[in-house]
């Protein structure tokens, strides 16, 4: 299936605000009351998710398959960090997403992300087929 919507260069923006619960004190992800590495990646992902499933027909949606990131500097409590995510390359089914995150002060992460397009009944029937061979 061709998915004509999807076209490199197409990119999309998600916000948020850190409060005391994304910090990796709270997340058990480090010590310190600074922005966790794993919500960071969160928002990242959320940015290339949202992209491609406003460009998919309804019955599709994408699943992250690979990540590559780096998290490049610290964010206090109260900033605001906004991650973006372009899409670099489609490959078949594979999407290709250059990801990046900033504060309010300066770039905080870096990377690549890929997803794959899946027929949304499909996958999950064959995820939920794993709870049927344990009963």
């Amino acid at each position: 299936m061709d998915f004509e919507n999807l076209k490199p260069g197409l990119s999309n923006v998600e916000e948020m605000t850190v409060t005391e619960g994304e910090t990796a004190l709270k997340a058990g992800s480090g010590s310190l009351k600074v922005l966790a590495t794993p919500v960071m990646v969160c928002l990242m992902e959320k940015a290339a998710t949202n992209l491609a499933e406003k460009n998919l027909p309804p019955e599709f949606t994408s699943v992250g398959t690979s990540l590559e990131i780096k998290h490049i500097a610290p964010t206090p409590v109260n900033m605001k960090i906004r991650t973006k995510a372009i899409l670099t390359e489609i490959d078949g089914r594979k999407l290709i997403f250059e990801v990046s995150a900033a504060d309010e002060v300066e770039e905080i992460g870096k990377g690549r992300h890929e997803r794959f397009i899946v027929k949304r009944e499909k996958f999950q029937s064959k995820a939920d087929e794993k709870i049927r061979l344990l009963v």
